[in-house]
């Protein structure tokens, strides 16, 4: 399946680039027909960095306290952290906190005492690599919310078109820029119908051939 990868670039920068590769996928919530390979964007710092000047720039004009980042983007995260301390705009804090939570077998976002004073009563911005559906980042905020945090934004990498009101979510790259991206609920996906076979699982660590 490698043979078939190609890169989708940020249109604000094209130094910031994915890999995709067609084939027939399965992930913890869907059946896609794209793997969507994030693994310079989480590992290279150069690239880790460019990604997040461009978050920065989206939320320039929030007040940011903490980052809570998913899917293994804590070096994105930090790196968005020293950007948005240092940028001119709304947001004047020199010590936002960078974590990451955990998550239960139902995807409910935890986090353990030591943590909990970084998320209450403070505005917390919610990094992801992916999120196409929404649901993980709907996930994060109703977990924010339980612990008494203001949930400013949602930044994702690649994204799909989804909105959640009063939050605004940005990305770098969207489904829009893969149109060919096709996600189903796995009792309802053709490729499974059509017999095709899976070529691999996806997880934020990355993929498994099968």
């Amino acid at each position: 399946m490698e043979t078939k990868a190609y890169e989708l670039f940020a249109k604000r920068n094209n130094k910031v680039k994915i890999r995709v590769m067609p084939g027939h996928f399965v992930t913890q919530h869907s059946h896609v027909n794209y793997c969507v390979d994030m693994t310079r964007v989480k590992t290279e710092m150069g690239l880790a960095r460019a990604a997040a000047k461009l978050f920065a720039e989206s939320f320039r004009d929030v007040v940011v306290d903490t980052i809570i980042t998913l899917e293994r983007m804590k070096m994105v995260g930090a790196f968005v952290a020293e950007e948005l301390s240092s940028a001119s705009g709304l947001n004047m804090n020199q010590d936002i906190a960078v974590i990451s939570p955990e998550f239960t077998a139902d995807e409910k976002l935890i986090l353990r005492d030591n943590l909990v004073p970084y998320v209450k009563d403070r505005h917390v911005l919610i990094l992801a690599a992916t999120a196409t559906t929404g649901i993980t980042a709907m996930g994060a905020i109703r977990g924010i919310r339980y612990y008494d945090g203001d949930p400013v934004g949602v930044a994702t990498v690649f994204g799909g078109n989804f909105e959640i009101p009063g939050v605004p979510v940005k990305k770098l790259i969207g489904t829009e820029d893969l149109p060919a991206y096709k996600s189903y609920r796995p009792g309802e996906c053709p490729l499974c119908k059509g017999g095709v076979k899976i070529d691999a699982l996806i997880n934020s660590y990355g993929y498994s051939k099968i």
